[in-house]
């Protein structure tokens, strides 16, 4: 497929953005339409038949990953980009999760976008390089739990690796959780002992992999 004839679906409730999204990829791709919320994306899939829908993770009442979970039930073969200004950790790994292929900063779009349409169709991953390296490794290099090791933590535990894996200081975590630093070093010692880890890429590729994100 000529990259022109890649067919490429908008959703954004603001116009001003997918305005914007439309002047970035309209010389090099086939715009089949724009919509402004999940519903109507879902309502429409199967008659603007996209190749590739640049989607927005915040939309009004239904979420971009709920809605990119349901669309690749309507249409399997379709490649989802999230276009978003969310770059946490755990929206990274919800996207994928939901079934995205590319994860793209709105703020990086002008220089990305391009490549982002580029890699999915080929069936690679497309993460922005504005996201931290370690989630962006984690995509690519899923965490496998070494031989003799247990991936079983506390609450406690899990309550930690969750903030480590969204980028949280050993000192923001304890004013989070109300206990000391060095409760917080006790606390990683034993996370990454009991996983066999070292460092904190590695434990934010096991929080993502087994989406262990959210509190």
């Amino acid at each position: 497929m000529t990259r022109s004839g890649t067919r490429v679906l908008l959703v954004d409730d603001h116009p001003l953005v997918l305005d914007s999204l439309r002047q970035l990829i309209e010389p090099n791709f086939t715009i089949v339409g724009s919509v402004h919320d999940a519903n109507e994306l879902l309502d429409r899939a199967k008659e603007l038949n996209p190749d590739v829908v640049l989607l927005d993770a915040s939309l009004p009442g239904m979420s971009g990953f709920e809605a990119a979970r349901r669309l690749r039930t309507i249409l399997p073969s379709v490649k989802i980009i999230m276009v978003t200004m969310l770059a946490e950790a755990i929206a990274v790994s919800e996207a994928f999760k939901a079934g995205a292929s590319g994860y793209v900063l709105k703020q990086s779009a002008p220089d990305e976008l391009y490549e982002a349409i580029e890699s999915v169709m080929m069936n690679k991953n497309f993460v922005s390089r504005q996201i931290h390296a370690e989630v962006r490794e984690s995509v690519e290099h899923k965490w496998s739990r070494p031989e003799g090791y247990s991936s079983e933590l506390t609450a406690r535990q899990r309550e930690i690796l969750v903030l480590l894996a969204n980028g949280r200081s050993t000192k923001d975590i304890a004013q989070a959780l109300a206990i000391s630093m060095k409760t917080v070093d006790f606390h990683k010692a034993n996370i990454t002992r009991k996983l066999g880890v070292h460092n904190n890429s590695d434990l934010t590729k096991f929080a993502l992999a087994h989406g262990i994100t959210t509190l």
